[in-house]
């Protein structure tokens, strides 16, 4: 017993100075965030509701990504959206819980800024029996009309699995292709792709909730006191759709990451970014183009946990995640009717040396995280819960400059703030 103390104790001091800040502001206090925020003007005037008459359909929205339409000079012509909801995840829910019924499908939906409409996507060839409950998804460009291939994690009944679509920007049809499963798709999570055929995958824990016994409250150890067990992975699949071996290649890309969550490629190719929900931070790879093997550069605090990320065309890195986790819990427990949010845009500088950065935030983030060497922090949109709830993924449009973000027990699942 006592070698057993001479190891916790160290184990838990060096917890609890890696991750201070996160567990002093987001888990121990709760901080004093606004109706709504946001960094453009009046909340009121500039936000709205993604879908003014949803669907029932369309809450609990976990992830959205921007899917690029070029013309046939390779002009970028619309940034539509993809978005992931399941309106059952206080049934279902394999990251926080509880496990109950595995049933009624999520969806998916589109969202045109040209037209202003949101569109459910029909799931084309799905099989009648898989269940559905969509997470991450990412689609990859459509250049002159052409189709894309779109994956989606799908935190089915059985176990966790990917998604393979094909769907033409004329459509409002996703054609199932193929399920993708792996070995060490063991909690997959986010999605970033490196081509039509290849992504990075992070696995947000080892031990999960699917595990018998121990399922209820391992995982909740992994995550309280931030084990870096988890990972990211780079994956390669077959270019045939009808070839029996889906992937071709699953390659360890970051290993040792506390409760991995989010991912994104730079626009240029040369870096990419993990979320690190555990501790609060997110962190830099530089990315050989070649192989795709990652190499750790850097890391900067966020003053939340972060969920997931996206770089915007600009390089910036526009992070969203949940100011205070045990709300958060509650929330998906039933026991609480909204969680705050918090959307960030972590930006590089040459040099960082005022302890003063985001200074027109009602809440800023200097006030609870220390200033980087080389990034800077901007609050896009920070909400105590009541303008948008448990936000989940933030977007920024350098286009039109629409900021979209989605919350992942939101009733009203996804929220647009224009200039």
């Amino acid at each position: 017993m006592r070698r057993f103390f001479t190891i916790l104790v160290p184990l838990l001091g060096l917890w609890i100075w890696r991750g201070k800040y996160l567990l002093y502001y987001s888990i121990l206090t709760r901080p004093d965030l606004p109706d709504g925020y946001y960094y453009r003007g009046d909340v009121s005037t500039h936000c709205s509701n993604l879908n003014s008459s949803p669907d029932p359909a369309f809450k609990y929205c976990e992830d959205a990504s921007f899917w690029e339409l070029h013309d046939t000079d390779g002009k970028l012509e619309e940034r539509r959206v993809i978005v992931s909801c399941d309106s059952g995840r206080k049934q279902w829910n394999t990251v926080m819980g509880p496990l109950l019924n595995p049933t009624p499908r999520g969806s998916l939906w589109t969202y045109s800024p040209t037209s202003g409409k949101t569109t459910r996507l029909t799931l084309e060839n799905y099989p009648e029996n898989h269940t559905f409950h969509p997470l991450g998804v990412e689609i990859y460009p459509s250049y002159a009309g052409n189709a894309s291939y779109m994956y989606v994690v799908n935190h089915a009944a059985r176990k966790t699995v990917i998604e393979q679509f094909l769907i033409s920007p004329s459509s409002s049809v996703a054609k199932h292709i193929r399920t993708l499963s792996h070995p060490l798709f063991i909690a997959p999570n986010a999605l970033a792709l490196t081509s039509p055929t290849s992504f990075y995958v992070t696995n947000d824990h080892v031990f999960t909730r699917r595990l018998p016994f121990i399922g209820s409250f391992i995982p909740l150890v992994e995550t309280i006191f931030g084990l870096p067990l988890s990972f990211a992975a780079h994956v390669t699949v077959d270019p045939n759709e009808i070839a029996e071996k889906s992937v071709l290649a699953h390659t360890l890309a970051a290993p040792f990451v506390a409760f991995a969550n989010g991912v994104s490629v730079s626009p240029s190719g040369l870096e990419v970014a993990i979320a690190s929900t555990s501790t609060g931070a997110i962190y830099f790879y530089d990315r050989n183009i070649a192989n795709n093997i990652l190499t750790f550069a850097s890391s900067v605090l966020v003053p939340f946990a972060p969920d997931n990320i996206n770089y915007d065309h600009d390089g910036n890195l526009v992070v969203s995640g949940h100011p205070h986790f045990p709300t958060l819990t509650k929330l998906a427990a039933n026991k609480t009717d909204v969680a705050p949010s918090w959307v960030v845009s972590v930006s590089p500088v040459l040099a960082h040396t005022s302890s003063e950065f985001d200074p027109e935030a009602t809440l800023s983030a200097s006030a609870i995280v220390p200033p980087s060497n080389n990034r800077t922090i901007q609050t896009l949109f920070q909400s105590n819960g009541n303008t948008l709830s448990s936000g989940a993924t933030g977007l920024k449009d350098t286009l039109s400059g629409n900021v979209y973000i989605s919350g992942l027990y939101a009733e009203q699942g996804v929220m647009v703030c224009r200039n």
